[in-house]
This record gives structure tokens, C-alpha cells and sequence, in this order.
């Protein structure tokens, strides 16, 4: 086993066929340690960044689960699945022929704010359990749809392809989108606008926030190399950062609440600033309220103060 690691965030380039916790696992072993999380799941089928927290820096994680994210697809025109995706089961075959008139209206109508209703076999909590979990122990679930921002979805090309003899339509697109987008949920109402059915049959990941594939490490490459970006460099990556002088980072380290002394971001709970002592280190993620900045986490330890 690898000797421990410092905290830090890993960006791997997730493969085909491994789930989000496959990948958790692996990272595990090759950090020596079981204090290991992961970003914003992505399903066995999709490929791309996946961002994982090390030791402390897993409390950055919920910071950059909430970040746009961009994608490449591939979405399938003509045929339904069951999980809007390659990996489900055929509901129909209604098949599709170019020229498809309807489809630039069609993404049209998906770019923006809308209101998604996300597949059913998803991770979101239904009565405490997984939708996924109950559909697969086929139950009918229901849910709700919820707005989601599509800031971007281009066609980069479309063809004519065969679906088990099948006629169907094969879209490339790009999607940049909010975080909580289910890119085979906007496979599916493609599908659906044109009156075709559709469904998802590639999907890579090319960006969370600040993370993109320029920086993200295959498994093997991370077996080499345990690639760590250091806890400090991962906050002022995932958020914007304050520097605080040496008395107020002490405050900071024992939960204390200090004076907004320089002109910066605002910090909120649902997004902090990064504090950071005058030796650079990360003291703690504050939010500011009536004049003051509290910490929300802190990093440091009244020792690591300068």
C-alpha cells in the first residue's frame, strides 16, 4: 500500500464500465487511505472527469458537485430504453430517417432554463431510497420535474445509422449545463419533441468547474503517479479566495468569527470564500454576515497559524 498522502483533489479520467465507487475504491488503495470521495456521480457507461477528495479536501467536494459542467454525447433517434440510455432494455422501435426539419426547434427548445424531469433510473432519494434501487425492483416511480439550465447544446454532426436493422438518426451534441442535468433526460425529450424516441449512446464528461480532461489522469497513469492537486490549490480553484493577515488566520483556526477588513468576494454558506494565512496556507471557507466573517470550515489548527 501507497504510505499516506496529504490532502489534496485527484482528477481522473473515469473509464467505460467502472461506476463512480469502483473508481472511489481504487483511489483508496493507491492513497492509502479509506478517506476518499467522489464529485458528481457519473453512470458505468460515461467516460470523462470524475473529481475526487482526499483526507480534508473531501469538504470541497460539495463545492464542486455544484459547479456547470460540459459533456460530449451522442444520442440515438428512433429507438427508447428503459433507462434512456445504451445500458437499458428496448421499450421501441419507432426508428428515424434524415432529414430530421424539426431538430434545430427541438434543441432550441431544450437550451436554457427548463424544467427536467430527470431519468428514472437516477440517484435522486425517493422516500429515502434510491430512484434507481426502486425502479429496478420494478416499482413505478414518479419524479418530479426540477429546473435545471442548459446554457449550451450544439449539434456537432448528424448521421444515418441502423439500430438492429432499425433505422435511426445518430446526434453528436455538446452540452454545457448546470449541475443536477441528466443528459440522458434531454436524449429522451429530444427524442420525444421529434416524435421518435431517443436515447443516450455515449457520454464523456469533459469538464467539472475549474476541472477539465487537460488535467484529469487515467487510473493507470494515476497508479504510476497518485497526481494530487494540494489542498490550497484546490480551494482557489473551486472557489474565490480572501487573504487574511496572521492574527485574524488565529482567529479563524479556533472558530472564531473576524472583521471583513478587506474589500473581496461574499462569502455565503452555500458558497464561502477561501481564507488563506499570509504564508498561503488555507486557514478555513468563510461566509460574511453583518460586517464579519464566520467560518463555515475550517482547515487549519491554531499550531498552523503563523
Amino acid at each position: 500500500m501507497a504510505d499516506r498522502v496529504p490532502a489534496g483533489l485527484v482528477v481522473v479520467d473515469k473509464p467505460a464500465g467502472w461506476t463512480s465507487h469502483d473508481v472511489v475504491a481504487r483511489v483508496r488503495r493507491l492513497a492509502g487511505t479509506r478517506k476518499v470521495g467522489h464529485a458528481g456521480t457519473l453512470d458505468p457507461m460515461a467516460t470523462g472527469v470524475l473529481v475526487l477528495g482526499v483526507e480534508a479536501a473531501t469538504r470541497l467536494l460539495t463545492f464542486v458537485v455544484g459547479a456547470d459542467k460540459d459533456y460530449a454525447a451522442t444520442i440515438r433517434l428512433g429507438v427508447v430504453t428503459t433507462t434512456d440510455d445504451a445500458e437499458g432494455e428496448v421499450l421501441a422501435r419507432a426508428g428515424a430517417e434524415l432529414p430530421l426539419p424539426g431538430l434545430a426547434d427541438a434543441v432550441a427548445r431544450l437550451t436554457g432554463p427548463i424544467d427536467q424531469v430527470p431519468s428514472t433510473v437516477s440517484a435522486i432519494k425517493v422516500d429515502g431510497r434510491r430512484a434507481y434501487a426502486r425502479a429496478r425492483a420494478g416499482e413505478v416511480v414518479e419524479l418530479a420535474a426540477r429546473r435545471v439550465t442548459v446554457d449550451r447544446l450544439l449539434v456537432r454532426d448528424v448521421r444515418a445509422a441502423s439500430d438492429e436493422g432499425t433505422p435511426v438518426v445518430d446526434v453528436d451534441v455538446e452540452v454545457t449545463c448546470s449541475s443536477g442535468t441528466y443528459v440522458r433526460a434531454l436524449a429522451r425529450d429530444l427524442g420525444s419533441d421529434l416524435g421518435t424516441g431517443g436515447h443516450l449512446t455515449a457520454l464523456r464528461r469533459t469538464r467539472v468547474g475549474g476541472y477539465g480532461l487537460d488535467v484529469a489522469r487515467s487510473l493507470d497513469e494515476l497508479a504510476q503517479e497518485l497526481a494530487l492537486l494540494p489542498l490550497a490549490d484546490a480551494a482557489r480553484a473551486t472557489l474565490a479566495s480572501r487573504e487574511v493577515d496572521a492574527e485574524q488566520a488565529r482567529e479563524l483556526t479556533f472558530g472564531r468569527r473576524i472583521p471583513i477588513s478587506v474589500e473581496g468576494p461574499v462569502g455565503t454558506r452555500e458558497r464561502p470564500v477561501a481564507a488563506f494565512a499570509p504564508d498561503g496556507t488555507l486557514v478555513a471557507l468563510v461566509a460574511d454576515e453583518q460586517g464579519r466573517s464566520r467560518p463555515v470550515i475550517v482547515f487549519a489548527s491554531p499550531d498552523d497559524a503563523p
